[in-house]
């Protein structure tokens, strides 16, 4: 069994440990948000969020449930909605020892502040040769348009329902990105396939790849096509959410050839083909799964039972 706080605690620490920017760059980050912490006026104290201090990531939190609470096991899912706790509800009710209810996707807070961790998204850019002042002038008009577009959102519904049956309520998000972005990139490092076709073949290879296609939802070409070769693969599976389609342009002319994500938008699917640029969508749920059975992984190896469900295949790999 794991404390509440325990499993948060994890969940931080190895989103920080396979970061693409790098464990001293996070470093800075919170040092930055430390500085600006004590430099706050008293009555502004009051509205800032303590969990900046030592997370880096906005989107990752513990949305209800005493830190204290022993959590003997857990049910995980990528969304974990209202459904998804009644459900949960109803287990417990047959016998099944449900503490925690683990969502990937963010709910309440986490939701709310999701644009914030899209800054990374330029540090990862940085690092294929886009220069920063321009990755941070596109991620910014993004992330200002991503804020807004979550502005109507009822955040807590799904909070307030864990909260009322007695749940214990968390979400991991960028971590469990972050984890995923990490394990394909050397995935695909280390097969360095010649062509877009060897690519989708590789990662059929990956188990919640390969149940993705078997249920229609796999591993697709959706700019350039089979036979073309990829050049620089670069995997892009972390950040919040979609950036802008200017940086499309601007990783073309770094030199990037292919971009294996999760999902493109039209938009950015044309200015990808526009960019001369190939694009393969190795699938959100399944993606965010692997992720997430990454995470679940070293729960099980500290004895907390895991059940799954709302698209997320269990896959253990230690």
């Amino acid at each position: 069994m794991m404390k509440f706080r325990a499993i948060y605690d994890l969940a931080i620490e190895v989103g920080i440990h396979h970061d693409p920017r790098g464990e001293a760059e996070i470093e800075k980050v919170l040092e930055k948000k430390n500085k600006q912490y004590e430099d706050m006026k008293d009555d502004e104290k009051e509205f800032f969020d303590a969990d900046e201090l030592t997370n880096p990531y906005s989107d990752t939190r513990m949305l209800t449930g005493d830190p204290d609470t022993e959590i003997n096991g857990l049910i995980a899912g990528i969304d974990m909605e209202t459904q998804e706790i009644v459900l949960a509800d109803r287990l417990r009710e047959k016998g099944e020892k449900i503490d925690l209810v683990l969502a990937h996707h963010p709910e309440g807070k986490a939701l709310a502040a999701l644009a914030d961790v899209m800054a990374m998204q330029a540090d990862i850019w940085a690092k294929y040769g886009v220069p920063i002042n321009i990755g941070d002038d596109l991620i910014g008009e993004r992330m200002t348009e991503v804020r807004r577009g979550l502005m109507p959102i009822n955040h807590n519904r799904a909070v307030d329902a864990a909260r009322l049956l007695g749940f214990c309520f968390m979400n991991s998000h960028t971590p469990c990105d972050n984890l995923v972005m990490d394990f394909v990139q050397r995935y695909l490092d280390e097969k360095a396939p010649s062509t877009m076709g060897d690519i989708i073949k590789a990662l059929r290879e990956i188990p919640e790849y390969k149940d993705a296609a078997l249920n229609n939802s796999g591993p697709a070409i959706v700019a350039g096509d089979s036979s073309k070769r990829p050049g620089k693969v670069v995997v892009d599976m972390t950040g919040g959410t979609e950036g802008p389609e200017a940086a499309m342009e601007r990783l073309a002319d770094a030199g990037v050839g292919t971009i294996v994500g999760m999902h493109f938008s039209e938009k950015l699917r044309k200015k990808a083909s526009e960019n001369h640029m190939n694009l393969i969508v190795a699938g959100h749920i399944a993606s965010d799964a692997i992720g997430m059975n990454l995470f679940l992984d070293k729960l099980e190896n500290n004895g907390v039972t895991v059940l799954t469900t709302s698209g997320l295949v269990r896959v253990k790999r230690s």
